[in-house]
Order: structure tokens, then sequence, then C-alpha cells
């Protein structure tokens, strides 16, 4: 007898769980999964192409407010718990309310969500979202090209489009975005690596992901969205911790995992963080992981045309997931803008409308900043809205997207550009040299930094 299974999710960790634990297990049969954090998500139904033949007609996605009523209704014997970005504490009361229905309550772990590559991985995970971690990855791909080693990026999944059609997706132009329909949020971690001449993968199904990638790339570098741990086995895992919400990192899921799983732990944006905070974030992490290398970076910001922000009145648009449910009140474009010495900061709140006003309701804690939502075309359309009702000279763009490319702006903008920046040792290249040093890929970084070396004599 088989056991009737309700996945918990919210469109990428859950996807995957099912594909390499559920699908084809005898011993489960998936009643439904539940959606949360994203919009749009709820109502639709996983693929019958993805799901398999067990799944004829495929697999509901209801709202998580139900999950009592579903796990009654659909007799669900356990719950998968399988997203992340919440407190211990969010997860626990979801268990309660599983537990309180009657079902049993369930984390998958490594050993049964993570995919084994034939090349080398390298895994850049956080323990918050907003850390840095995008950032991190550009670094660690720019460093490894140093080196004449050919990695190619696979990105956690965002499928929030047709989920049967982004199965596999493979970006290496700019073009590659508008030929897959991607969302501002998806533009926002694809993007700067495009621009940065990086192939990257993405999708639903990671283990066809997986063999596709693997076929161009000398390594694999995992970039892990929502402080999620990698769906494959990492050969060397970097953990980035966000010294602003220290105690985060012993306080949120999967947050917590990653740090104690780490071989590198990188304390970031210790240029805007106090000596206190800095302080505890070295507390935190050498309890949860004594044998990490630690190492300290910050995130220097970079505005183009940045003298125009003085005593200006100016709407700051912040990258979305940190300032939702990444618990930041605010990012890089309100550091900017006081750096800059606007005037005015104006709060964008009283002057929302439709879902955004709606995300400002859901996530309390934003501050006067504006969330580039853009989950569709309906609420890119609300974006523009609200920032034409939003008084101000001008908008501070502060997520990685060139939004006035999708976003018709009726102000003039600005652009807040962010990269890691090491500081003193032990640096991302001491860690990169060791790991390279044992493993599979010695030959090749001996060969291009010879090739380097040669270039710049």
């Amino acid at each position: 007898m088989s056991e009737n299974a309700l996945i918990i999710g919210a469109a990428g960790r859950d996807f995957h769980n099912f594909n390499v634990h559920f699908r084809g297990n005898q011993a489960y049969h998936v009643v439904a999964f539940t959606a949360a954090q994203i919009p749009n998500i709820a109502g639709r139904r996983y693929p019958t192409a993805l799901a398999g033949p067990g799944y004829p007609d495929g697999i509901p996605i209801e709202p998580e407010a139900d999950l009592e009523r579903l796990i009654q209704g659909l007799h669900a014997d356990v719950a998968v718990f399988s997203y992340s970005d919440v407190s211990h504490e969010h997860v626990m009361h979801l268990a309660s309310r599983a537990l309180s229905a009657g079902a049993d309550f369930l984390l998958l772990g490594p050993r049964h969500t993570m995919l084994k590559a034939r090349v080398p991985v390298i895994a850049v995970c956080a323990a918050r979202t907003g850390s840095g971690k995008s950032q991190t990855t550009r670094r660690v791909a720019a460093l490894l090209e140093e080196r004449g080693i050919h990695p190619v990026v696979v990105r956690h999944p965002m499928p929030y489009g047709d989920i049967a059609q982004q199965a596999v997706q493979r970006f290496a132009v700019l073009s590659d975005l508008d030929h897959h329909h991607v969302t501002i949020e998806e533009r926002e971690e694809y993007e700067p690596l495009l621009r940065a001449g990086r192939v990257v993968y993405a999708g639903v199904d990671y283990e066809r992901i997986l063999r596709e990638a693997e076929r161009e790339a000398d390594v694999l570098l995992w970039d892990g969205g929502n402080n999620d741990m990698p769906f494959f086995v990492p050969d060397l895992l970097i953990t980035v911790v966000d010294p602003h919400r220290a105690d985060h990192a012993a306080h949120y899921h999967p947050g917590e995992t990653v740090v104690r799983m780490a071989d590198a732990i990188i304390i970031n944006k210790v240029d805007t963080a106090s000596p206190a905070e800095i302080a505890t974030a070295r507390r935190v992490v050498g309890e949860l992981n004594p044998h990490a290398t630690v190492i300290e970076a910050a995130s220097p910001i970079f505005v183009e045309g940045g003298a125009v922000l003085r005593h200006k009145r100016v709407l700051v648009v912040e990258d979305g997931p940190t300032v939702t449910h990444g618990g930041m009140p605010y990012g890089a474009g309100w550091v900017a803008a006081k750096r800059y010495e606007a005037a005015e900061i104006v709060d964008p709140r009283s002057h929302a409308v439709g879902s955004i006003r709606d995300t400002y309701a859901a996530y309390p804690g934003t501050g006067p900043v504006l969330p580039a939502m853009g989950y569709g075309e309906e609420q890119v359309r609300e974006l523009a809205e609200t920032i034409r009702r939003t008084p101000a000279d001008l908008v501070v763009i502060g997520t990685p997207v060139d939004l006035g490319k999708l976003v018709k702006l009726d102000k003039p903008s600005v652009r807040v550009r962010y990269e890691l920046e090491e500081l003193g040792e032990p640096s991302l290249t001491d860690v990169l040299g060791r790991f390279l040093e044992t493993s599979t890929l010695a030959e090749a970084s001996t060969q291009g930094t010879q090739a380097q070396a040669s270039v710049e004599s």
C-alpha cells in the first residue's frame, strides 16, 4: 500500500523533491502540491509530461492556506515541507497544522535530493535571501575563468511560466531571456551572468538539466536561491552570511543547514555592518560550523551618474525577494540614495496598486522602498503604475536587472550595481586554490594559469 503525500512548496524545491524522490516511487502517491511565497502558482497543475505516467491528469497545486482541508479531504498520510527562506518557527507552525490534521510531517535531506554530477560542483548558497550570493557566484566564476577553467552556472529554479516548457532552459545571450519569457525576478539573476559571458541553466527537471549542463562545463557552479540546499552534490560548498541579520543563520531554514554544511563561509557586507554585527556573525558561524574557512567581504556599490541624486526626492526600487520574504527593510538602492545625499526617499506604500499593495500587506517589514515585483505581465503593469503614482524626481534602481527596459518609467532613473570584494585573508582565491589542487581540475587550472601569465608577460 502506498502512502498519499502532500508536498508543501513554492514552485521550486517542491518540484525537485517530487522529481527525484516521489516520481515513480511506488511507496507514495502525491495527491497535491501547495503554494506559498510566489503569486500565480496556486490553481495550476504540475503537468503530466513532468509528473509521469502515474499522474495522467497531472497534480493539482493548491493554496497553502487550505492545508488542513487538503490533508483531510485528500486523505494525505504525510505532508512534505519543501521550500526555503523561512524561520524555524514558521516550519514548526506548518508541522503543527499538518499533525493536527492527522498527517505525518517530513523534511527530505541531501541523500534523497542531491544528484551526483560527472564533473566537479562548486555550490554557492546563503543563510538568507539578499546576503550577496549572486555577486559571490559571479566572483567565483570569474576566478575560475582566470585559471582557464570553464564554469557553467546552474541556477535554483524559478518556474513561474509554463512549467512543462520550462523543464530545461539554457541561457547564453540576453535574447534568450525574451525567448523564454522570463520574469523580472529571473532576469535579476540571469542578466548579470549573461553580461559576463556565462552560460546559465535553470528549469524544473534538474536531472535533465544536470546531464545537459555537465556536457559543456569543466565545473558546474550551483547558484542556490532562497537560501536552499544545493540540488547537486557539492565538492565545495560556499555559504554567504549577512551580518545585518547575523542571528538569522541560526534561526532560518534551511539557512542554518547550509551554514553547517559549508566548507567556506563568507561574511559579506562588512563595509556597511557595524563592528558589533560583524562580531556577532563570526560568533554565530563559529558556533554552527567551527571547521569552515571564514572570509570577510564587502559589496561596494557603484552608481551610474550618482551625483544627480543630491538634493532630489527619489523613489528607491529594490530587489523584490530581498525586501519581502528576505526580511530586509531596504537594500542597495536605499544605501546609494543616502550616500549620494538625496533630499528625501519617498515612501511608495500609500501609492501602491493591485498586487503591489498586497505585497506590502503580506510583508509589513518592508521599508519605504518599492520591491521590484514582476511575476507576470499584470504585476509588471502594476509596478509601473505604482512608480507613476509616487511623487518623486527620479527613480533609484537597486535591482540587478535593467528595469528601464522592462517597465515604462515616467521619471529619469539611475542604476545601482554591486559586486563582491574580499577583504584581507583568507580569500576566495585561497579557497579555490586549495580546492583545485585536490580536484580533477588541477591540470586545467595549471595550464590556464600558465597561459594567463604568458599573456601578461
